[in-house]
């Protein structure tokens, strides 16, 4: 189970580097043409609104299962472990009733504007509304699942703050793990290494 969630954020990051490169793609070829060939792409200008929205929810998704987003921790890292527990399971019921309001007015929006043709493209505008039920659903059960986690007792308490508080904190924080990995991969090698010369 856990290999396919991996798969599928894996999937989602790969979908961002594609918005990047289609929208890079879409705007500087559109500008190329229109000042260099007097031409230009029709669709460009729509695509690449329409991938920028997109790339920001999948973008979302994958932040708030790495816990990246930023957000201010100068009370909550101050409170005792109860407290932070408390601050924990009110913030993730407020976002989970968020998420619930979001997927809710995108369904509503994704029905009303499924037969509405974009002016440009012709595609149908529910696709531009569906990304709320395609940031929903991941959201609203990476919340369940942290909020399990915690309620279960599965929860350090360095992990109850959600957020990081700078773009700092975020770097330092791939840096450590980076770390971890490079230390993993040569104990695996020196064990490889040492199995290695014990063969005859």
């Amino acid at each position: 189970m856990a290999y396919l969630i991996d798969l599928y954020f894996r999937g989602l990051k790969f979908l961002v580097v594609f918005f990047i490169g289609s929208m890079v793609v879409l705007v500087l070829g559109n500008v190329i043409l229109r000042y260099g060939f007097n031409s230009g792409i029709t669709v460009s200008e729509e695509l690449a609104r329409w991938g920028f929205v997109w790339l920001t929810f999948t973008g979302a998704v994958i932040a708030m299962r790495e816990h990246s987003h930023l957000g201010m921790d100068t009370v909550v890292s101050r409170l005792p472990v109860v407290g932070k527990k408390i601050c924990f399971v009110l913030s993730h019921l407020i976002m989970i009733y968020c998420v619930y309001l979001f997927a809710d007015g995108s369904w509503k929006q994704t029905v009303i504007n499924l037969g509405v043709e974009a002016p440009a493209s012709g595609l149908s505008s529910g696709f531009y509304y569906g990304v709320g039920l395609f940031f929903s659903l991941p959201a609203a059960l990476i919340l369940i699942h942290d909020l399990y986690l915690m309620l279960t007792g599965q929860l350090k308490e360095d992990q109850l703050i959600g957020v990081k508080e700078s773009q700092e904190d975020l770097e330092e924080g791939e840096l450590e793990e980076l770390q971890r990995e490079m230390e993993r991969e040569t104990k695996a090698l020196a064990a490889h290494q040492h199995q290695k010369q014990g063969t005859p």
